[in-house]
């Protein structure tokens, strides 16, 4: 069964006040590169099932283990990556291996975006950094293999993405975004909307009846007051007598 955790997170945010949400996007802001959106890409592919993987998740004949078809059932019902991801708490690199094993063996349609293919193989670990930037065309095969014999020769203790930046062949931030993504997609990820504060005007109307009561109160006690001193007053006018 298919929850949607991120959708219910969202809605719950939705009904902050505007001047919330406002803050909310800026933060975020801060926090996201628009230039570079390939978590983005992957995360919100919705994968296809083919004739073939849906026989396999209707019968089963392979005796695959539970997972790939839990994957399968939810590409069945049109389950994004992102949506995989948070039903199944796989990290997204877990994901990534499956998808590619289900496209592998004709369970999932090729995706028309080649960019999937290739975020995926490099989260899966089935593309070195430098194969993924000759699959996305930022350098050509005839350059990586160069780098790659000069690096043996240099035998630098250095990552050879960032021997990639020192020949010029990739920025910095593309090396940086490339060690971001992998690094969060070996990660587990459970979203709770559970734990998005409620609203204000839930507070507010919880605020407004205690104050109401704190407000009785002190007519209560001003009440109680007055009848004391009434009191003390009786008492002092018949000592006098």
């Amino acid at each position: 069964m298919q929850r949607n955790f991120l959708e219910q997170f969202l809605t719950k945010i939705s009904h902050f006040p505007n001047w919330v949400k406002e803050i909310i996007y800026m933060k975020l802001s801060e926090d996201i590169d628009n230039d570079d959106d390939m978590a983005f890409i992957f995360a919100t592919y919705k994968p296809v099932l083919t004739y073939k993987g849906k026989c396999e998740l209707d019968y089963k004949k392979s005796n695959f283990d539970a997972n790939i078809y839990n994957i399968l059932n939810f590409a069945d019902a049109d389950s994004s990556i992102s949506d995989i991801v948070l039903n199944t708490y796989m990290s997204m690199e877990e994901i990534a291996n499956y998808f590619l094993f289900c496209v592998d063996e004709g369970y999932m349609q090729i995706p028309d975006d080649s960019r999937i293919l290739n975020i995926a193989g490099l989260l899966a670990g089935k593309y070195s950094t430098g194969e993924y930037f000759v699959n996305n065309g930022t350098i050509s095969t005839e350059q990586l293999n160069d780098a790659v014999g000069n690096f043996k020769n240099e035998k630098t203790p250095k990552k050879f993405g960032q021997f990639l930046v020192d020949l010029g062949l990739i920025s910095q931030k593309q090396f940086d975004k490339i060690l971001s993504l992998k690094e969060e997609a070996k990660k587990r990820f459970v979203l709770d909307h559970n734990e998005v504060p409620k609203i204000n005007q839930e507070y507010a109307k919880i605020a407004d009846k205690y104050e109401k009561q704190i407000e009785d109160l002190k007519k209560e006690n001003l009440m109680l007051k007055n009848k004391l001193n009434q009191l003390l007053a009786m008492v002092k006018n018949n000592d006098n007598e």
